[in-house]
């Protein structure tokens, strides 16, 4: 039971802490601390409360799954993680939801939508949430639940939080963006993500779902099958 308890401790504090100090806490600390102070002690917590979270789940006994995860929730899952690794790739490329300059953030969000943007206005968030509902799917654990469920959490609030910061920050800018985009994947219909994000998407796809092998997690995605 400390397991749970140390991963249900680090999954509160994990995503507590990041929306605390994304928004509430901001301000007063970077007041207090200044800018690299803030973002030196954002780095620490946020390490910090995912170490815990690692731990708890590391050392949670493993409870009976809720389902068995078959070949056709497998394939889902993969799917799943194909999609979501074309979104990160693709979130890298021309995101004004990044830390960029203000103006440099305005540039690209008064522009027409491209790459993965033509799907979802928050690839990263939503690759973050579609890992977790792939996990979910072929690990129903008790463990795997809060862990990923923590992770979707963080990810899909974070990013209607985000709407609202930009939209402080950047005004017309953003909601020009906002208008342009969808915030659920595919809601403007159908779009293709690119080639770079589809080229790299698939490589860590590939490389994400090998590696499960040598860290002794077991055959993951397409290697299920190989």
């Amino acid at each position: 039971m400390l397991g749970y308890a140390m991963l249900l401790a680090g999954a509160v504090s994990f995503v507590g802490s990041h929306f605390a100090m994304s928004h509430p806490l901001r301000a007063p600390l970077v007041a207090r601390l200044g800018e690299k102070g803030f973002q030196l002690l954002y780095i620490v917590v946020s390490l910090a409360t995912f170490y815990l979270m690692v731990q708890g789940f590391q050392r949670a006994p493993a409870s009976q799954p809720f389902w068995v995860a078959g070949d056709v929730l497998w394939a889902v899952s993969t799917v799943l993680m194909l999609v979501a690794a074309i979104l990160f790739a693709g979130s890298l490329i021309g995101n004004p939801a990044l830390p960029l300059p203000e103006e440099a953030a305005k540039r690209i969000a008064v522009k027409e939508p491209g790459g993965v943007f033509r799907i979802t206005r928050h690839p990263m968030m939503w690759s973050f949430a579609l890992w977790g509902i792939s996990h979910i799917l072929v690990a129903p654990r008790i463990d795997s639940i809060i862990l990923s469920g923590a992770i979707i959490i963080l990810a899909l609030v974070g990013a209607r939080f985000q709407d609202s910061k930009k939209f402080i920050a950047m005004g017309e800018a953003w909601l020009h963006w906002q208008a342009h985009t969808s915030f659920v994947p595919f809601a403007r219909g159908l779009a293709f993500p690119g080639w770079p994000a589809l080229i790299a998407g698939i490589v860590l796809w590939l490389v994400a779902t090998w590696a499960h092998m040598p860290l002794g997690v077991g055959a993951a995605g397409v290697f299920r099958w190989w």
